[in-house]
């Protein structure tokens, strides 16, 4: 059976990968909700396959996206991030 993708999606996996398996998906975790709150915050100037390339970096610095975590914070973590 053949894909049928957008034409924004082709050439890159990760790209593909988005489109085939999340992009349009409806959310109910609340995490994963979180985890696409931060990656359009950062997509603020930035192309969205840019951002979806970072995203394992994303995950390792918010802490998997787990917002109870990222809520407790400190300036000394913060300013890490930053």
């Amino acid at each position: 059976m053949t894909k049928h993708r957008c034409g924004w999606c082709l050439g890159d996996p990760i790209y593909e990968a988005y489109h085939d398996e999340e992009w349009g998906v409806p959310l109910h975790d609340e995490r994963l909700l979180f985890e696409f709150l931060i990656l359009e915050t950062f997509q603020a100037g930035l192309s969205w396959i840019t951002v979806l390339k970072k995203r394992d970096n994303f995950r390792r610095a918010f802490d998997n996206f787990d917002y109870h975590l990222v809520a407790q914070y400190d300036q000394h973590k913060i300013d890490t991030l930053l």
